[in-house]
Formats: structure tokens, sequence, C-alpha cells
């Protein structure tokens, strides 16, 4: 029953009704326990009914014995009449007997009687010389008490042999009256212990059976936690677990809600300004209508449709990617990804970003530095970190992306760290805790780049996060600008 329950656990097949499986556990076994007790009950029945009998046979192969003497050289047996009519008409079972002489000859009784086998001991529990053995007489089974009787007189002496038997009707009949009166009383103790075990179970699953019945009737919109006081002791750590899982859940779905709201919110106005813009070019061809249209105040609008899409298509990936971060990053599987091949391949990616701001971008990536994360992960990491810092670094500034091992005090590789160091005007103190929140712009950089979304560091901090690194803004090298740093462990 172990092995199919472990399998069916394994296999996630449903285990069926607890109450049914407590009575199973506990009244099949105490049924296995009562049937192997009415076993040694039988047969410690079929011992006492022996030792009551073999008593009583004994005092009949004694009586018969006393009977037995020497008269003319000969052994004989002077069994009464009387005797002879209660050996042939017992009513606890049919009695034969066998008187056999000095010599081994048959003195009276039934001469076919079977002789005690060689093998049989003396039975210890009476002085006289008996020997107590089981045979079959005639198809039907016997038990037999052979006594050897001493026999003299002043011309010879000996040992005669004395054998009563009896059939094992009276016997079997006592043992299974014993049998049949104790299996009677422990059958219905089974019935009452039954009935106790299920009230006790359903007793003892009354708390369960709350807690369900609570669980069912609570709103889609109650997740608060359950009182671990309604079920017993055993119990609290499953409610505990449901209870974290309650947790987790609200605030999963807190942060789904925080997520909607702070997206709609913030496509709002670009969709607006697209809408506004889009009227305002139409209002200009209806104006110019009949006459030569104004190439360049076209232009412009069209300029601002097409930077107001980028940002509302930058605004919108970001989006999507923070949501994948957050729902999904979990379940991204890792490996090991050589930090300076990513920084590369980020750093050929924004190059021409640079070029066009005029920003010099550069990389220093002297180690491998070797990380255990997700690869594109890792990619859109220092992906929002770079464009973070051309955004917010003006004309002629200057980024340098860094890739190094990091070294402990004895000069063992320790991780991986990536820097992304800008010339910009930086981030206060203040706020440098605050730009890690969604959408929240620091206000110089507000100023001076209006299209950026303020998911950047957002993303940053959770794609760290999951790979388990420490994030840190600092003041750069060069007195004024931003330096972020990302500590990464030692590769798995």
């Amino acid at each position: 029953m172990l092995e199919r329950l472990r399998r069916r656990w394994a296999q996630g097949r449903p285990l069926g009704s607890l109450r049914s499986q407590l009575l199973r556990w506990l009244l099949i076994p105490l049924v296995m326990l009562v049937l192997l007790d009415a076993v040694f009950v039988y047969r410690n029945a079929l011992d006492a009914a022996d030792m009551a009998y073999d008593r009583s046979l004994l005092a009949s192969t004694r009586a018969l014995a006393e009977r037995v003497s020497i008269v003319g050289g000969k052994v004989v047996a002077e069994v009464p009449y009387v005797a002879l009519d209660s050996f042939e008409t017992d009513t606890l079972g049919r009695i034969y007997y066998k008187v056999t002489g000095i010599n081994g000859e048959l003195v009276s009784g039934y001469g076919d009687l079977p002789p005690v086998p060689k093998n049989v001991p003396r039975s210890q529990n009476y002085p006289a010389l008996v020997r107590f053995y089981h045979a079959d007489y005639h198809g039907k089974p016997i038990r037999i008490a052979a006594l050897l009787q001493p026999v003299y007189d002043d011309s010879m002496r000996g040992i005669a042999l004395i054998q009563v038997a009896e059939t094992l009707d009276a016997r079997r009949g006592l043992s299974n009256q014993i049998l049949f009166d104790t299996l009677s009383w422990q059958a219905a103790m089974i019935l009452v212990m039954g009935a106790l075990v299920w009230f006790a179970v359903r007793l003892v699953l009354r708390p369960l059976m709350r807690l369900k019945t609570e669980v069912e009737t609570r709103t889609l919109s109650d997740l608060s936690d359950v009182d671990p006081t309604l079920v017993h002791k055993e119990m609290r750590p499953l409610v505990s677990a449901m209870n974290g899982s309650m947790s987790r859940l609200q605030q999963l779905i807190a942060s789904q809600r925080r997520f909607i709201a702070d997206a709609s919110h913030q496509l709002r106005t670009p969709l607006t300004v697209l809408k506004t813009q889009a009227e305002l070019a139409m209002r200009e061809c209806d104006r110019q209508a009949g006459g030569p249209p104004d190439i360049a105040a076209l232009r412009d609008i069209v300029r601002s449709i097409a930077a107001t899409t980028d940002s509302t298509v930058l605004l919108a990936n970001r989006l999507l990617t923070l949501a994948r971060i957050e729902h999904g990053g979990d379940s991204l599987a890792m490996d090991t990804v050589p930090l300076r091949d990513v920084a590369q391949q980020v750093g050929l990616e924004m190059a021409m970003a640079a070029v066009g701001r005029q920003i010099d971008l550069s990389l220093e990536a002297p180690d491998e530095a070797p990380v255990h994360g997700q690869a594109l992960l890792l990619h859109e990491l220092v992906a929002n970190l770079v464009d973070n810092a051309l955004r917010y670094t003006p004309q002629g500034g200057s980024v340098i992306l860094r890739v190094r091992a990091a070294q402990t005090g004895n000069g063992h590789e320790h991780g991986a760290v990536l820097e992304v160091e800008d010339s910009g005007k930086g981030i206060p103190p203040a706020e440098r805790e605050r730009v890690f929140t969604p959408f929240y712009r620091v206000g110089t950089a507000l100023e001076s780049n209006p299209g950026g979304a303020g998911l950047g560091l957002a993303i940053v901090r959770d794609i760290a996060a999951l790979h388990g690194a420490r994030l840190e803004l600092a003041t750069a090298e060069n007195g004024h600008g931003l330096k972020v740093s990302v500590h990464f462990g030692v590769a798995a």
C-alpha cells in the first residue's frame, strides 16, 4: 500500500479521500491483527483442550492399569462390562483401549490400535510413565495415552503397556467453541472499534472541513491570511505555506496592477501627442489646399511624429521587457556567459548612435569575465546602461564601457564587474535610490532628455537582482557624471 501511494504521488494521480484512507489504514491492520490473534487463540485452545482431555485420558488409563495383574503366570486385564460399555458409548467421543503383556502379547482390547512411535517422549506433566501421541484409526484422528504399568507376582515380573485412545471430536468441539466465542467477541470489538475510529476520524478531520469551507466561501478578491489556529498543530505549516503563497500572489497582483496603471499613464501622453501631431499635419494640409504646400512645415510635423513614434516604441519595448523580467525571469535558463563578448556586441550596436550624438564611446575589457546568467537579459542590462549614458551625456562628451574581473585581497579572481561611466551631469546622491523606481526621472535629466522612458535603470535593477548582482551608483572619476557598477558573483 505504501508503494502504491508513493507511485500515485510520483505520477501526480489523486490519492482519494483522506477519511477512507485513514479508515483503511486503521481497520485493515486491526482485522489482520484479529485474524492473527485468532490463529494463536485457536492453537492455545487446542493446547488447553489437549491438556484437559489428556488428564481425563490418563485417569482412564490408570483406572484400567489398576485391573491388570498376573494370574497363573499370565498377564490378565479384568475390565468390567460397565467400563466396556462406557468405552463403546462415550458421549464425548469414541474410546478404544489395548492391553499388551510383558512379552508384547495382546491381553485385551483392540489389537490393531496404533503402536507407540519410537520418537515420542515421555510426558513431563505427570509422574507416571505415560506418553501421549496422535494417530489415525480407521480413518479417524485419535489421541492415545500409553502407560507403562509394572506387574509382578512370586513367579514373574515385568512391564505391561496400557493404551487408551479417544477420538478428537470432543477436543475439537471444545476448541471450536473457544474459537467461536473468541471470534464473536473480537468481531463485536471490531464493529465497536470501527465505529469509534469512524467517529474519531470524522472528529479529527472537522477542522480541515472548516478550513475547506472558509477557503471555498471566500470572494475572489479576498487573499487575506488563513488563521492557523483553525487546524491542528501538524497542519499549521501547510496553512503557513498557503498564507505565504497568497502573500506572494498579492504581491504579484499588486505589481501587475501597478504596472498596468503606470503603463497606461505613460503611454497616454505620447499617444496623445502623436494624435495631436497627426491632426496638425492634416490641418496644415487642409489649410494649404489649392496652393503650394509648405514642405518645411510638413517636414517638421512629420519629423515630430517620427520622434514621438520612436519614443512610444521605446517605451512599449521597455515595458514589455520589464514585464518579462518581473513575471518570467525565474523560468529562463542560465549558462556561463563571457561578459566581455556581451559588452563588445552592445558597443557595436550603439556605435552609430554615439557617432550621431558626437559622443566618444570606448570599451575597456582586458578580461573575459565569465558570469553565470542569461545572455539575452545580460545584453539588455548592458544596452540599457549604455543607452542611458548616451542619452544623458551632452555632445562632445564621452562614455566608457568597462569590463573586468573582480580581484580579492590575495589576487584571486572573484566574479566580474561591469562599469558604465559617462561625462554627463550625473545624479545627485539624494536621488540615486529613487531613480530605480519605474518612470522616475531626475529633473535635470528630464530637461536634457525629454524623450526618455524612465525605465532603463528599473530594468537594470531587476536583471541584476535576477542574477544576484550588486548595483552601485557613484560619481564618475572626472568629478562630474555618473558611474554605474554591477558586481557579479563567480560563474557557476
